[in-house]
């Protein structure tokens, strides 16, 4: 795919701010106009890894900038999908990557943020969370109930505490871009039909059994709950430094080709170069090619 192109598409699903945004504006189904089928599909996605590799590999030597993308997404929008294909091609010594479940007690005596924070990649680096802190205003907002075992002060857990979240979130981002970790935050954009579709193939198929929990039948009767705090969320935390992909998860095909594109893109933005020897190493360099011979 020519760079015009593929950089048109990312500006329409790149959010940098949250004015006037809706997630009804952002149809689950898009291709972008792109009729593909497997094996083009394939071959498309195949190029987007070939060149993360070679970004991936530049990153990794250069050691200055850390790339954390997180990857939020109702059930079975396929998050475990994108991270598995986008990802096959980079070099695992480069890469990390932290699923987050329910927080344990030690992480329930900590601040909210403090278990990603352990988690970030370091310089050089690609972090992946598979889901991420924006739980926290995401479920924890849902199911307040969730608050109580997070043990706040009472006067902490006034009426606005989701609007303070999300504004803590949005400072801390920032202070991770001036540090020089790039932040990419993917929501897989799923129907509610298209769910349920899926999970019926897992509930049919036996091999896909180990997939299925009735508690994601149960949370699908807080649908219209989530997208609300999806929407909210993304509406105070999308900013071109931390910029939200709103990425439509009903072909999967797509969503894995719009995920790598993005990466790529963000990463070539970077200006990654190998390191340059200086003239003293470079002498050095040539006495040892004398010596082996």
């Amino acid at each position: 795919m020519e760079l015009k192109r593929r950089r048109k598409l990312m500006a329409h699903y790149r959010i940098e701010s949250g004015k006037g945004f809706h997630l009804k504006d952002h149809d689950p189904g898009d291709t972008a106009g792109i009729d593909a089928d497997k094996g083009a599909a394939a071959a498309l996605l195949a190029e987007g890894v070939d060149r993360l590799s070679t970004l991936q590999d530049k990153l990794y030597a250069q050691d200055r900038w850390g790339v954390l993308c997180i990857f939020q997404a109702m059930d079975a929008a396929g998050k475990d999908g994108a991270i598995k294909h986008v990802f096959s091609g980079v070099n695992p010594q480069g890469c990390h990557v932290t699923s987050f479940k329910a927080p344990g007690p030690v992480e329930l005596d900590h601040d909210f943020l403090w278990r990603h924070v352990v988690a970030l990649p370091t310089r050089g680096m690609i972090g992946i969370h598979n889901r991420s802190w924006y739980e926290e205003v995401l479920v924890a907002r849902v199911h307040t109930e969730i608050l109580d075992r997070q043990k706040l002060p009472a006067a902490r857990r006034g009426r606005h505490i989701w609007d303070d979240r999300l504004k803590d979130i949005a400072a801390f981002e920032s202070y991770l871009g001036r540090q020089g970790l790039v932040a990419l935050k993917f929501f897989l954009h799923v129907s509610k039909e298209e769910q349920r579709r899926r999970f019926l193939k897992r509930i049919e198929e036996p091999e896909k059994n180990w997939k299925f929990s009735l508690g994601d039948v149960a949370e699908r009767h807080h649908w219209d709950a989530y997208q609300s705090a999806y929407e909210k969320a993304i509406r105070a935390t999308a900013t071109p430094a931390a910029p939200w992909f709103v990425v439509p998860a009903d072909n999967k095909w797509f969503t894995r080709l719009v995920v790598a594109e993005a990466l790529a893109e963000a990463l070539e933005d970077l200006g990654l170069h190998y390191p340059e020897i200086t003239a003293e190493e470079r002498v050095a360099l040539e006495g040892a090619r004398r010596e082996l011979g």
